[in-house]
């Protein structure tokens, strides 16, 4: 039998029939098997529930908890209940249509607990093209290694994708509930100004399998992720984590870099 690691995995789940098996799979085949998998029904008002609940009767007992939210808050929302609800020490987070590569847990767990003054880890992500990536794909090709994020690091750019982020159940801080766009990266930079030490490893653990700019789902919506991420720096200017000048400075740069998106993303097209 596998060993597990004392880690709650939550999962937002959003009319996902079609892709949450995917994710959990990639879960259950975990070198170091997670304790427990939280899946939040955000309300997805089709058959959603139902592809959960299948699911959770094809797993041990146990193992897989599900959460159904009375209407839909959206995925920071979704991610803090989860997030309530988990039992062990540390939380790791994946969306319903990505996956992990299968030492995922094992490598990063294993580095939280080794330095106990990390509040947050992430590591590098890899976009899923063709699925024989599971097979072909070794961890060994990258060394193993954390380094800091610092806080001007990540204010250039979010280092963090979610589906790589674990962070320790206790910290005090959380997803805004109500933002649907850059809720993710609200709630890296405030751990990170705040003082919490925050590390990233190079290694792809994570598949993402769709674009990130110009395919369904929020990231599509390229306008409101902008906004989402000037109101991220307005944000910390209230808070005092940034000054005027840094908080103004950043906004233009974010515009900047939003419009060389948007013209990639039309040339695409």
């Amino acid at each position: 039998m596998r060993k597990s690691a004392p880690v709650s995995v939550v999962v937002p789940c959003y009319r996902c029939g079609k892709t949450i098996g995917r994710a959990l799979n990639s879960i259950a085949a975990q070198t170091l098997i997670p304790s427990e998998v939280l899946l939040v029904d955000d309300c997805s008002g089709d058959d959603t529930k139902d592809v959960l609940e299948h699911l959770r009767a094809s797993f041990p007992d146990g193992w897989i908890k599900i959460i159904s939210l009375a209407e839909n808050a959206g995925p920071g929302a979704a991610r803090n209940a989860g997030w309530e609800a988990a039992v062990e020490p540390y939380v790791a987070f994946l969306d319903a249509d990505d996956s992990w590569h299968k030492r995922k847990i094992e490598i990063q767990y294993t580095f939280m607990e080794n330095n106990p003054l990390v509040a947050l880890s992430g590591h590098a992500w890899t976009r899923m093209v063709l699925n024989e990536i599971y097979s072909s794909y070794s961890v060994d090709d990258y060394g193993h290694t954390f380094t800091d994020v610092s806080k001007t690091q990540l204010m250039r750019s979010n280092r963090f994708s979610t589906p790589s982020v674990m962070l320790r159940r206790d910290i005090k801080h959380r997803f805004t509930d109500g933002k649907r766009y850059c809720e993710d990266y609200g709630l890296w930079t405030e751990i990170c100004c705040s003082g919490l030490r925050c590390s990233r490893s190079p290694l792809p653990l994570a598949y993402l399998h769709k674009a990130e700019y110009g395919e369904t789902g929020l990231s599509a919506a390229l306008w409101k992720m902008e906004k989402g991420e000037l109101d991220v720096y307005r944000n910390l200017y209230k808070r005092k984590y940034l000054g005027l000048l840094a908080s103004s400075g950043l906004c233009v740069w974010s515009l900047i870099r939003f419009t060389f998106r948007l013209v990639r993303v039309k040339l695409k097209n």
